[in-house]
């Protein structure tokens, strides 16, 4: 079961995210939690809660970061578990999103 909760702060939303980044969560992140972040200068997601993240998570999370970072946004992805941070590692991801996004 995957869930999230928005905080916002002074200078930036927060997303928590919680659960596996599947395919199944696609929808609610274009959908919904996209949609939330447009407007906003700076945006962590915290990925503490996500130990599992496949193929169509990673290319959400390609897409959503291109796309805030298009509009002008800062994004950080912050708190990655460890196999996460192994997937992420494997596939290049900071070079992909740029080094400057992880935190």
């Amino acid at each position: 079961m995957f869930n999230y909760e928005t905080v916002k702060l002074e200078d930036k939303v927060v997303v928590k995210l919680e659960g596996d980044l599947d395919i199944e969560v696609t929808e609610i992140m274009e959908d919904e939690i996209a949609t939330q972040l447009e407007g906003h200068g700076g945006v962590e997601l915290d990925f503490s809660g996500v130990s599992f993240v496949d193929s169509s998570g990673i290319g959400l999370l390609i897409s959503l970061v291109g796309s805030l970072k298009e509009k002008g946004a800062i994004i950080h992805i912050t708190n990655l578990q460890e196999d996460v941070k192994l997937i992420f590692e494997m596939l290049q991801m900071t070079d992909i999103l740029g080094s400057d996004v992880f935190v």
